[in-house]
């Protein structure tokens, strides 16, 4: 009779929701668990959203408040950052040195496709979820999902606190009697990933239902919970149920909100906004490409220079610092300064040049610059362009019309005679920001970079950027001197004294020589005031073929400590860093770059950082690093080794006209001494960004 029953009540939901795919959740807006992370309330689940797919949530309820942040960075891979705060617990028992601020932690949490949902077999996942650091929430899952037409069914076992309830026997124990047991605490100074407690301890089986409902909006959850919450950060917390219940209402595309009942005895709520960085764009406002006249200029002797020199800038977003007219080509040198998309601004281009000038010029060379060494040059093949342009041929792709070559300009005849000497100056605005310290949990620091430089030559220039702090709460610090001792040089832990010293510094002040060597070689020397904390000399050396999926740097640099006292003073503490780094865009990772750079460091410790950055169609570009050096935890402090992570925003994805500019919003957990680069004031692999483009 239970069998029958529970299927006449399947029977009528699934005719009240008239079996139709229009009322199942779409595979990009799964919705959001309180932690963070596709799932269904506390528990997570196999499902994944599609690649690219962001969300920002927040949720509450009477323990815990939760500040998440979820990336599916590929199909098979979702990550999530989260802040936690502890309502039942303060930052510190000092009140002098973090007021009433309560209790906040950071995690991470990471989930790997093992296998896809097809006719017969689920979605299954395996996932880690708070695994460095001090593990509030240290956990490991496998879990599976199957939809059955408005119903997605959901089973998962749980080690760690997911596991806690510890229904089931472990079953890796059958393999080993060390997955019995849990080991306690954490290894190092937190940080760690400590593989040695996956899979290991008590664990429970879990479940849940998340049923479509026949209005589109609303969705409703249920889940059995594997947890049994008596080691919780927030204390013991009573559990009357074992089931959690939950509804989720989409108001719009892009946010979702939800009530949740969890215990038997707690209330929560939550907020969630969600959207796709393939996606993303901003309509923009601009002049139509140019039309090929059918009947073009007859001589290039009626070309009218300045026009097309304003139409280059205008539609096309070229600015054109020279230009050579010679036999049957036109060579252009400048920089794009509007469009990202290489093909859209070389598409511009070149139907200006067709617009402008007669038959007789039959190839346009179009010559990237930066910081006046020749990067890329692009050569446009002007019959087979303007065919292509027209759509005279089914099938034609202005692609095919054009290359990538090395730059061939020595010796051309120039129409203005180069000087490169003379005054530069720009302005530009930044914003640091940082979470979870003891006086405040979130802080911020906002003004204008106003930089000026003199160009002695084509290769020599001085330059020089002063801060301007506008807004800050950075006053608020005050706890200014670590008072752990271990031995290892203070080479970035005064950074407090330094943002707080004054409201105009002097970022830098130095001399700056750079050249093209050779074929794919580039080079520069630098010496002065470097950066916020370290003045000294350097230079580097950089091979960077075109459209290469590898690139070679070696930098060398000897600095002494900047004083946090004043602008031009120095500490005694001096040493030498340099690193050897590779960047690579592997053909099997698509639009990812990796980076890892060999060397030493500021405070003497030697090893490696890998970054690994992804780019999305919007050209949102989302990363993290990691140092791994001879430094041991101890030594290191809080945190055991370097890392952090960033979002880097092309300005265009925000605003109605096109631009190649970019914002970079850093989040470093927690930044010590151990692992830290000099930030040189000038990176060649970015100067040379147009020969193999990533940050596009």
């Amino acid at each position: 009779m239970k069998k029958l029953y529970l299927s006449t009540v399947i029977a009528t939901l699934f005719n009240s929701a008239a079996v139709a795919e229009t009322n199942q959740p779409s595979i990009s807006t799964y919705s959001q668990m309180n932690h963070g992370g596709v799932g269904l309330i506390q528990m997570p689940t196999a499902r994944m959203n599609d690649a690219g797919s962001f969300s920002l949530n927040y949720q509450d309820s009477q323990e815990y408040r939760f500040w998440a942040a979820s990336l599916q960075l590929f199909p098979w891979m979702e990550t999530t950052v989260r802040y936690t705060d502890v309502r039942t617990k303060l930052f510190s028992d000092d009140p002098s040195f973090s007021g009433n601020q309560t209790l906040k932690d950071k995690g991470i949490d990471v989930k790997f496709k093992l296998w896809k949902e097809s006719e017969f077999l689920p979605d299954i996942t395996a996932g880690f979820r708070d695994f460095g650091g001090t593990g509030f929430f240290e956990s490991e899952f496998i879990a599976a999902s199957k939809r059955v037409g408005p119903f997605d069914f959901h089973l998962g076992i749980g080690w760690g606190y997911l596991g806690s309830k510890g229904n089931i026997t472990n079953p890796f124990c059958d393999i080993s009697d060390s997955f019995c047991t849990r080991p306690g605490g954490f290894s190092g100074l937190g940080g760690k990933i400590d593989y040695q407690r996956f899979f290991k301890g008590s664990a429970s089986l879990y479940g849940g239902i998340e049923y479509q409902t026949p209005w589109d909006p609303l969705r409703l959850k249920l889940e059995y919970d594997g947890n049994n919450y008596k080691k919780d950060r927030a204390g013991v917390l009573l559990q009357d149920s074992d089931y959690n219940v939950a509804a989720v209402y989409s108001l719009n595309d892009s946010f979702d909100l939800n009530v949740n009942y969890m215990r038997g005895n707690t209330f929560g709520f939550g907020v969630n906004y969600k959207l796709d960085f393939n996606s993303l764009k901003q309509i923009k406002l601009e002049p139509a490409a140019k039309e090929i006249p059918a009947k073009r200029a007859e001589s290039i002797d009626m070309l009218d220079k300045a026009l097309l020199r304003q139409d280059l800038y205008l539609n096309a977003g070229f600015v054109v610092s020279n230009y050579a007219i010679k036999d049957d080509e036109m060579i252009l040198q400048g920089r794009q300064i509007a469009y990202r998309d290489n093909e859209e601004g070389i598409n511009r281009l070149g139907r200006v040049l067709a617009y402008h000038l007669p038959d007789s010029i039959k190839t346009y060379r179009v010559v990237d610059m930066a910081s006046n060494m020749p990067m890329v040059e692009t050569k446009i093949d002007a019959e087979r362009f303007v065919s292509a342009a027209r759509y005279e041929t089914p099938g034609a792709d202005v692609k095919d019309s054009y290359i990538r070559t090395t730059p061939q300009i020595d010796n051309e005849p120039w129409a203005v005679e180069p000087n490169d000497s003379g005054f530069g100056y720009a302005a530009e605005l930044f914003w640091i920001q940082t979470f979870g310290s003891a006086e405040s949990f979130y802080m911020y620091q906002t003004g204008l970079f106003l930089s000026g430089a003199y160009q002695f030559n084509t290769n020599f220039s001085l330059q020089t950027t002063a801060k301007v702090n506008l807004l800050t709460n950075f006053d608020k610090f005050n706890y200014k001197v670590d008072s752990q001792e271990t031995g290892v040089p203070r080479v970035r832990t005064y950074v407090r004294e330094y943002v707080t010293r004054s409201d105009v510094t002097m970022e830098n002040l130095f001399a700056h020589w750079k050249d093209k060597l050779a074929d794919d070689w580039y080079g520069q020397v630098y010496a002065g005031y470097l950066e916020t904390m370290y003045g000294g000399l350097g230079g580097e050396l950089m091979y960077k073929p075109i459209d290469s999926n590898l690139a070679v740097g070696l930098d060398f640099n000897y600095v002494r400590q900047r004083s946090y006292e004043n602008d031009v003073d120095f500490f005694d503490y001096k040493t030498f860093t340099g690193h050897l780094s590779f960047y690579w865009q592997p053909q099997f990772l698509d639009e990812t770059m990796i980076t890892a750079s060999f060397g030493q460091y500021l405070a003497k410790d030697k090893g490696v950082t890998i970054d690994f950055a992804k780019r999305f169609d919007s050209g949102i570009v989302v990363g993290a690093y990691a140092a791994i050096t001879d430094m041991s935890s101890e030594e290191y402090g809080e945190g055991s080794f370097s890392k952090g992570f960033y979002v880097s925003i092309p300005f265009d994805v925000f605003s109605l006209k096109s631009a190649t500019g970019r914002g970079r919003i850093p989040w470093i957990p927690i930044s010590r001494d151990g692992g830290q680069m000099l930030n040189r004031p000038v990176n060649l692999n970015g100067v040379t960004e147009a020969r193999s483009p990533f940050m596009r």
